[in-house]
């Protein structure tokens, strides 16, 4: 049971509704979860608090991290109020590769899953992501539908309306900015006109 967990999906196919139902699942049955979310995804806020919220209306409190935190150090801190038996990570693309590497040996103790996006807009692995498929002991792909039926698999970004391949990775708080899942074949249809 202790094991490094790797759910991974474009957008859209309920990684968050399943990392939140998972989580109750494990409370329910008397476990304590530590629910990590990276900060670079804030959107969801109340008060001072992070929520992570999915798009079918399920949510939960969380305890952000940033790019320079130390997972392991973080996990001990919240260990010293509480004995947590499970570690969950929303947005896991966002971490480091260190931080991966700390969710593996963290791993060793508690099970560990995690839960997010393979590739960005450009359809390029994340920096956590990749080091997750390479360390992780369970690989599972949660699949959505491209608008044509077949499996998305792309995280299209449009800015004002129109595909763009350009620009920073993260681009969570443009209003401008909006992302659609579709399959490959979608994706080379677009990119040529």
């Amino acid at each position: 049971m202790n094991k490094l967990y790797f759910k991974y999906g474009a957008m859209g196919c309920s990684k968050t509704a399943s990392a939140l139902m998972c989580k109750f699942n494990f409370e329910q049955r008397g476990f304590n979860v530590l629910f990590l979310k990276s900060f670079l995804d804030n959107r969801n806020m109340e008060g001072e608090e992070i929520i992570v919220h999915s798009r079918i209306g399920l949510k939960s409190k969380c305890v952000p991290f940033t790019k320079e935190q130390n997972i392991i150090d973080l996990f001990n801190e919240k260990c010293k109020s509480k004995n947590y038996n499970v570690i969950m990570v929303d947005e896991c693309q966002f971490a480091t590769e260190q931080q991966v590497e700390q969710l593996k040996e963290l791993s060793q103790k508690v099970p560990v899953m995690c839960y997010g996006l393979l590739t960005d807009f450009r359809t390029k692995l994340f920096e956590g992501s990749k080091r997750l498929v390479e360390l992780a002991d369970s690989l599972q792909e949660l699949k959505s539908i491209c608008t044509c039926g077949r499996k998305a698999t792309v995280n299209a970004r449009f800015v004002d309306g129109k595909l763009n391949l350009e620009g920073d990775v993260v681009a969570i708080e443009k209003n401008n900015v909006n992302y659609e899942t579709m399959c490959y074949n979608c994706f080379r249809k677009l990119i040529k006109k």
